[in-house]
């Protein structure tokens, strides 16, 4: 598709309810201001959130540890599940401590 009428203007689910929020209080005043306060409220807290807490590093690295696993399977195919367990294991506490150290 054409960037120009096609993916460049899709929203994700969170602009879509803010536009849809803001929509409703440019329609009608008073009901709508209160839910685009809220939507946006909302959007800014989850992000602050995500800021404060690490929760983006965190899920990178547990990404990175699951990515670690696969590689580690997929070039050991014929390993026991004692290995597997074990390298597992390794990546698991290797995540462990990275979450620690946040």
């Amino acid at each position: 598709m054409d960037n120009a009428t096609g993916e460049s203007w899709r929203l994700d689910t969170p602009d879509l309810i803010q536009q849809i929020a803001l929509l409703a209080y440019l329609n009608k005043g008073e009901e709508g201001e209160r839910f685009y306060k809220l939507v946006t409220a909302g959007r800014v807290w989850y992000e602050v959130y995500r800021r404060v807490s690490d929760q983006d590093e965190i899920e990178a690295a547990r990404a990175q540890c699951i990515l670690a696993i696969a590689e580690y399977i997929k070039k050991n195919p014929k390993a026991s599940q004692e290995e597997v367990a074990k390298e597992v294991g390794k990546h698991i506490q290797e995540f462990a401590a990275k979450v620690d150290a946040m």
